[in-house]
């Protein structure tokens, strides 16, 4: 094994950095906008607006509107490898969103947004027999965003805001593989034998702040539709020095193991992970004053991911720089919602999502796995006084799955190339809750 070897396998376990697909972009930003299947590009949600399309922050009618949501996202992974079901014991995600926009002129409003656009976590365990690609994950970003929005003429309007977002990353994953050093044990004549990960490794980094624009168009075609436009720009989230830090199953195995594994305490390393643009297209229906409808097409450009590049900061293993081939391809999610007043002070509304995954097959990891994904929901708004009110929905996101999927990766102690194969299956339940006061 040589140096090469080892940076070849720690540039692999930073694929993780970026690698959870359609599970990188959060689309539980709202609890009330979660019950109509996430739309929103056409639709006048007041302070919310900022998110789905800035341009609906506009038409207002409040002085002051202040709106926040709060998501628990309980994700379900299983994979199975040789017959046998590996699940995952993730925690709970918790992205949230709160927005407060307030009137400028009739014609003009401004606001600020705090959300978390994109983030991920997934937890394997230490042992499993895909330990060596990873164990758990944990991805977060967060965005602030002043907004500003103009009515140019009466159902014409438009709106940008700045996004100002930063994040970090905490991984782990196993280096060596049990039957690996067993092998090796066994070349050696030694009797012991390894049952759980001999080694790991944990990445931590945070990626400096980066700023991006949101800009969105909306018009009112009548006065029962509506159509509006939105585009989130890309922007890089560039890890400017992550910190590595090894851990081994036992004496034993740090004992054999150590020397050859040294370097990677002083292997920090710089990471740029993009998060793509985002162009959204919505068109809004109501046939009936109690009767809402709406529906969303949204792009995001993941062919921006063509390869995730690590470079190593210690001017001694610059030469072993790696430049890892991903070659994403761009996605489409697809909403539809639909709301009906019950009441004055009672909506309720269902929706439905088809989001579908940018993955190459040829290059597919467990870190957070890519596959389409179908995502009913259903929810309601109470307000039990006047200018305050209650939002709570539950989505439902059930995977299609995705059966012989496979990555190679090199292995640390013969420097050969070996692969991993799982069927992989995902579900999650997503309840949110959230609340409106404006005046």
């Amino acid at each position: 094994m040589n140096i090469k070897h080892i940076l070849a396998v720690v540039a692999t376990a930073a694929v993780a950095c970026n690698g959870y697909a359609e599970g990188y972009q959060v689309n539980t930003l709202s609890a009330r906008q979660n019950g109509m299947g996430h739309t929103g590009t056409a639709l006048k949600l007041g302070a919310e607006s900022m998110i789905f399309n800035p341009a609906g922050l506009a038409f207002e009618e409040n002085t002051i509107d202040f709106q926040g949501s709060i998501t628990g996202i309980f994700a379900h992974g299983t994979a199975k490898v040789a017959g046998t079901d590996y699940k995952t014991s993730n925690g709970a995600s918790t992205p949230m969103a709160f927005n407060l926009g307030f009137k400028v002129y009739d014609n003009l409003a401004a606001g600020v947004s705090f959300y978390t656009p994109y983030g991920s976590g997934i937890k394997w365990g230490d042992n499993w027999p895909g330990a060596v690609l990873n164990q758990s994950v944990d991805l977060k970003a967060f965005t602030i965003q002043p907004t500003l929005a103009w009515e140019i003429v009466p159902g014409l309007s438009v709106g940008a805001g700045a996004m100002i977002t930063w994040g970090s990353v905490d991984l782990n994953k196993g280096l060596v593989t049990a039957a690996s050093l067993n092998g090796l044990l066994a070349s050696m004549s030694n009797p012991y034998r390894f049952n759980d990960t001999p080694a790991s490794i944990n990445l931590t980094g945070r990626a400096a702040t980066t700023v991006g624009f949101n800009v969105g168009a909306m018009w009112d075609v009548s006065d029962k539709v509506t159509v509006g436009v939105s585009y989130r720009s890309e922007m890089n989230l560039k890890v400017k020095s992550g910190d590595a830090a090894l851990r081994y199953a036992n004496e034993i195995a740090q004992s054999i193991l150590q020397d050859k594994l040294n370097v990677l305490n002083e292997a920090n390393f710089t990471a740029e992970m993009p998060a793509p643009a985002v162009l959204n297209f919505g068109v809004s229906y109501k046939p009936i004053s109690k009767l809402l409808l709406a529906a969303d097409a949204q792009l995001t450009f993941w062919n921006v991911y063509k390869s995730l590049d690590i470079d190593f900061l210690s001017e001694t293993l610059k030469p072993y720089n790696q430049h890892l081939p991903k070659e994403y391809h761009n996605s489409w999610t697809f909403r539809v919602g639909a709301q009906y007043s019950l009441t004055h002070r009672m909506d309720i509304r269902a929706g439905l999502m088809v989001d579908t995954s940018p993955v190459n097959d040829k290059h597919y990891n467990p870190e957070t796995p890519g596959m389409t994904k179908i995502e009913p929901s259903v929810g309601f708004s109470f307000s039990p006084v006047d200018h305050f009110t209650i939002d709570a929905s539950l989505l439902y996101v059930a995977g299609l799955g995705k059966d012989n999927a496979s990555c190679s990766y090199p292995d640390l102690l013969s420097g050969t190339a070996a692969s991993f194969t799982a069927d992989y299956k995902v579900h999650s339940w997503c309840p949110a809750i959230g609340f409106r006061v404006n005046f």
